[in-house]
């Protein structure tokens, strides 16, 4: 499974209408692309910043729906008033303990490491950290997407409402904290959102 996020960090007063656009014209149109399983949307109200995530079945289908997206990620841009950046990821990890409803938020994480432990990582991952998250209040589902050529990777971790991952927050913290340094990858940004569109039908990959 493949996934492709775009960024855009606009204005904040525009995000009513980005979220629109993307509910009412990305969504169906991408959905009736070969092999997409799905999209989502976090935006941080605060800000401006909004990333919205594509998954595919395959590196085909990804690769094969670059032009047809181009379009709707400029006209995205253009409502945000802001510039977009687009990255490509493998889903090395998809877990969910239940679906996310309305009102859902999610916690992400990015980090660096040696695209060489890519896989160490993961098995590390799937052993340690996923089990203490999942005793998490109010989670829902983890992901893991990963760019094994840098070895960059987002941990992407989705609450029942912003009150559980408050709650949340510094035990999360410490387990963060103790698996970078186990497997020794730099955590460079963490940043959390509110799940506007919820409709990734990535199967579960453990």
């Amino acid at each position: 499974m493949y996934a492709r996020s775009t960024t855009v960090r606009g204005k904040p007063e525009a995000l009513e209408d980005a979220i629109a656009y993307v509910r009412d014209k990305v969504m169906p149109a991408v959905h009736q692309l070969d092999g997409c399983i799905g999209l989502s949307m976090l935006v941080d109200r605060t800000s401006g910043r909004c990333i919205v995530t594509t998954a595919w079945g395959d590196r085909e289908s990804l690769r094969g729906s670059a032009e047809d997206v181009m379009a709707m990620r400029r006209r995205a841009g253009e409502i945000m008033a802001g510039p977009t950046v687009v990255e490509e990821w493998e889903v090395a990890l998809m877990h969910r303990l239940h679906s996310a409803h309305h009102g859902a938020c999610a916690r992400v994480n990015w980090t660096d490491g040696d695209p060489g432990e890519a896989d160490r990582m993961i098995d590390q991952f799937r052993m340690s950290v996923l089990p203490q998250l999942e005793d998490l209040p109010g989670c829902c589902s983890i992901s893991v997407l990963m760019d094994r050529d840098t070895g960059r990777a987002v941990v992407t971790t989705t609450y029942d409402s912003p009150q559980d991952m408050v709650a949340a927050r510094d035990q999360a913290m410490a387990i963060r904290e103790q698996f970078s340094r186990e497997v020794d990858r730099a955590i460079t940004e963490v940043a959390e959102f509110e799940l506007v569109v919820a409709h990734l039908r990535i199967p579960e990959l453990v």
